[in-house]
């Protein structure tokens, strides 16, 4: 089953944040600035993850919890940077790139991490038999990986010009080699070359996580004998924003991301926070040619109906900014300003004439329809995420009506979110958010193959945006910027994804301080007592 991360999406090099430690003590309520001996680190998830094969999901959740098991071969920081991870040595260009690999770095049973095993998570991946959502994100179709393991050299070849190449395949989650023809391991999260190893699974309760002492290969600089670094770590699933926050307040917890008005609360007693942007709303429509949104006039007149506005202030709490484009994470390299001028403009009474030209006239009940056909449509929204999605999804609900529009809101679990976009395509409408660091990792979200075979869930066929994207992925970094922000462009201006909140979204901490890249960075987590 492929998997899209709701809210944010951040997989490959979708880094927000990154440094080599954190700073203890520098903010945050904490009993004492002593730091703690291997304590415990507890964190809430707003779900159960499910599969946690970092082969075969892009869940957010899952691979939360993924990024304490497996190591990459580097780290990309928020402004670009790259840092050392399982390799100490790279280069890379459009189509090849190599990785010198460290010495130290061992799986979790004491093998040594070699180049051709990481060759071979490479090759797993690109292997189409195997289904890989990371394919198009992190790895090219096509893509060959050889290993040399006198030298320790990882060569990549891969199977199309990309632009992010280094970023994108250096940050793919590795496993170790047994484990990766082992499913049934990787879904309980076995095969860890990373910091911490699975130490029991409590489905739908909580994951326990035990350090290991040998790891010492964390990112750049990091000292794996500073103080403050927890032995254990415990994910807790708690779907209820409120309840996280009292915890977070009672110190039963000691991290958690909090979207909604708690937010506030948790300020005022002056939690340790660590702030991101992220693209917190985004409009999906189904383009299913059996579906009515295949329809671009009608998508565009459905959008017309939408003061964005509105919306943005009730998914953000007030809090959210108009987007200027789809990539809405750091490192962000082009920074395109291409959402306003290619939204379609506000206005309610373009909406019904355009409808009413179409043919959609209102019926006896009031919902448009037309040859027999109601304008009928589901819009599924993340529930496990924050209560302010489901509001949101309601104020739709009310402006479509307000047209003659009949839109029935259905909220989702995380499982639900995969089952739905690529499994069952029971949907019309999907407040779901694809949020990337580089305007490469969208691609496959937004071109190709739709599921099962692939990625492009939304059944999106815009001509305009595949050739720019093909030639932006020719041009290294920020010399393809021009191309990407024409390809965006093309896919707002049609309808395909309107982006309509931008927002700062925080992870909590209670006696505990860390930073983020695409979930809390395990090497930068210092404990208090």
């Amino acid at each position: 089953m492929r998997s899209i991360t709701p809210l944010v999406a951040l997989v490959g090099a979708a880094a927000l944040a990154l440094t080599a430690c954190a700073a203890p003590g520098a903010s945050g309520n904490h009993s004492g600035n002593e730091l703690a001996t291997d304590g415990t680190f507890t964190m809430a998830i707003g779900a159960d993850p499910g599969n946690l094969n970092p082969m075969i999901t892009a869940m957010n959740v899952a691979r939360t919890i993924d990024r304490f098991l497996y190591s990459r071969l580097v780290e990309v920081g928020s402004d670009g940077t790259i840092l050392s991870g399982l390799a100490n040595k790279w280069k890379a260009d459009t189509t090849n790139a190599t990785f010198t690999l460290r010495k130290d770095a061992t799986c979790a049973d004491g093998t040594p991490i070699t180049a051709s095993m990481l060759a071979d998570n490479i090759n797993f991946i690109a292997d189409p038999k195997n289904g890989s959502p990371l394919v198009g994100l992190n790895v090219q179709a096509g893509t060959v990986a050889t290993g040399d393991d006198a030298t320790g050299v990882l060569s990549v070849k891969s199977g199309a010009p990309d632009a992010f190449l280094l970023e994108n395949v250096g940050s793919v989650h590795m496993v170790c080699g047994p484990a990766l023809a082992h499913a049934d391991a990787l879904a309980k999260g076995e095969g860890a070359t990373g910091m911490y190893t699975m130490t029991k699974i409590a489905p739908n309760s909580q994951y326990t996580l035990t350090r290991r002492k040998e790891f010492v290969w964390g990112p750049g600089d990091w000292d794996p004998k500073q103080a403050g670094i927890p032995a254990t770590v415990i994910f807790k699933v708690l779907p209820n924003e409120t309840t996280a926050a009292n915890l977070l307040l009672s110190g039963e917890l000691n991290a958690a991301q909090v979207v909604g008005p708690d937010s506030d609360r948790l300020r005022t007693n002056k939690l340790f926070s660590n702030d991101v942007q992220v693209g917190l709303g985004q409009i999906q429509f189904n383009k299913n040619p059996k579906k009515l949104l295949s329809d671009k006039a009608l998508r565009l007149a459905l959008t017309q109906d939408l003061n964005l506005e509105k919306l943005r202030a009730v998914l953000s709490n007030g809090k959210g900014t108009a987007p200027t484009s789809l990539v809405n994470a750091a490192p962000n390299p082009c920074h395109a300003d291409v959402a306003k001028a290619n939204i379609p403009a506000f206005d309610v009474k373009a909406a019904a004439d355009a409808l009413d030209s179409a043919g959609w006239k209102p019926g006896s009940d009031g919902v448009r329809e037309k040859n027999g056909v109601k304008l009928s449509l589901t819009v599924i929204y993340p529930s496990y995420i924050s209560d302010s999605f489901g509001s949101t999804a309601e104020l739709l609900q009310s402006m479509w009506k307000e047209l003659g529009v009949e839109a029935t809101p259905k909220g989702v679990d995380a499982n639900g979110v995969s089952q739905t976009l690529f499994g069952t395509g029971d949907w019309d409408v999907a407040l779901i958010s694809v949020g990337v660091g580089l305007p490469s990792q969208i691609v496959p979200f937004f071109a190709g193959s739709t599921p099962p075979k692939g990625s492009n869930f939304g059944y999106t066929d815009n001509a305009e945006y595949i050739a720019a994207t093909t030639s932006a992925a020719t041009k290294p970094g920020k010399e393809g910027c021009d191309d990407w922000s024409h390809a965006e462009a093309a896919l707002i201006a049609a309808a395909d994804v309107i982006p309509f909140a931008n927002s700062v979204v925080s992870v909590f901490g209670s006696k505990a301080e860390f930073v983020q890249s695409d979930s809390i960075e395990p090497a930068s987590i210092r404990l208090f007592k």
